[in-house]
């Protein structure tokens, strides 16, 4: 066992609905856990570790103590997966941004805000704060997708990460295009990999896997003109997830 490539799995402010969905592998996980060695993972074990190769780290960074703990964890790990939105991009946390921190600690906390144990910063993902060496995007992730990097790293090979739209997806899985439906989806600027699970039970995209490396804006711009919506409305949606890519200020 002492052989065993050493996992070890941290989460700053999030829901811990990534980490769920490695729990929900069932027997994928189990058939993961031969070929390594989890050290700590606090939603599932009581044990605690200095010692490991692999940090896999939810959440977004909230506060200074939170960018500490992360360094550390950063300088002891060779290698660092971020999990999730949250972790990859600031998720949901990051719509606080757009607000002035004192505003969003007297909404949340009322007469509590200035207490010292409620204080809070700028929501950054980890990138912002440590080099990250992988990402796993999604809000939640496919867990399927963790263990598959996983195990490329522990054979050496390199992974592969979609630089495709969502949109690539949902036409192999023959959906029609929500914008027929008249909604705003995200699927034509969206990093593809999440096999369209939205577009394909029902909903648009939400952008939840962030946007792609050379997203075609163009394109996404024609698509509003031709279903009669609005560069506004494309950029309100894009807020939820994608404020990370220069849209934190407006």
């Amino acid at each position: 066992m002492n052989d065993r490539p050493r996992i070890a799995l941290f989460d700053f402010a999030c829901c811990e609905g990534c980490q769920l969905q490695i729990v929900n592998l069932g027997d994928e996980l189990l058939s993961l856990l031969t070929v390594v060695n989890m050290v700590e993972w606090r939603e599932a074990m009581s044990e605690q570790s200095e010692d490991y190769d692999i940090a896999i780290v939810e959440g977004s960074i909230t506060r200074k103590q939170d960018a500490e703990h992360l360094r550390t964890i950063r300088s002891r790990a060779k290698t660092l997966i971020a999990l999730g939105a949250c972790a990859t991009m600031g998720g949901v946390n990051r719509l606080k941004n757009h607000f002035p921190i004192i505003e969003v600690q007297r909404m949340v906390y009322a007469d509590a805000a200035n207490m010292p144990h409620l204080a809070t910063a700028p929501v950054q993902a980890l990138d912002e704060v440590v080099k990250v060496d992988y990402k796993i995007e999604g809000c939640p992730i496919d867990g399927q997708e963790l263990t598959t990097l996983i195990r490329s790293l522990l054979i050496g090979k390199t992974p592969q990460v979609p630089n495709h739209p969502v949109c690539v997806e949902c036409k192999l899985r023959e959906n029609r295009c929500r914008y027929e439906y008249g909604e705003i989806c995200l699927g034509p600027l969206t990093r593809a990999g999440c096999n369209a699970w939205c577009p394909s039970n029902g909903f648009w995209c939400f952008g939840c896997r962030g946007l792609l490396d050379d997203a075609n804006v163009e394109a996404a711009e024609q698509v509003m003109q031709q279903y009669g919506k609005s560069a506004d409305e494309l950029r309100e949606k894009l807020m939820l997830f994608n404020t990370k890519r220069g849209l934190d200020n407006g």
